[in-house]
């Protein structure tokens, strides 16, 4: 059995039987599993097609050593290594997608130098825009 998998389960018989269902007791172990990638909100204009070589590489080395670590190592790493920042939304060249709600952190990891990967964070995925 999986490591995240007896954490869910310890979760669930601290809080009690039937008072902790599967989708809170993923939501309270995200912090522990490691990052998702998603590409299905990548802004067209901002996409990958338009980085050289160079840059694709580094983009695809950063998602391989960002998915070696936890969300929390991750929270605790500093924003110009393997850390995030959070963004302001007005701050951002392009407009925010329109599914994007006010309540939602925007955050950027770096990659190639200072190059900023600019997404948001639900659950254990985040999503590039």
């Amino acid at each position: 059995m999986s490591k995240n998998k007896r954490k869910i389960r310890k979760l669930k018989q601290k809080a009690g039987k039937g008072k902790i269902n599967d989708h809170e007791a993923e939501t309270l172990s995200s912090e522990q599993q490691k990052p998702h990638f998603s590409l299905e909100y990548l802004d067209r204009e901002y996409c990958l097609s338009m980085c050289g070589k160079e840059q694709k590489a580094a983009f695809a080395d950063t998602l391989h050593k960002l998915s070696q670590l936890t969300w929390a190592q991750l929270k605790n790493t500093g924003r110009h290594s393997s850390g995030y920042e959070k963004i302001e939304k007005h701050s951002l060249k392009r407009p925010v997608p329109s599914h994007i709600t006010d309540d939602v952190n925007i955050i950027a990891f770096r990659f190639c130098g200072k190059a900023p990967m600019v997404g948001y964070r639900n659950r254990k995925t985040f999503y590039v825009i």
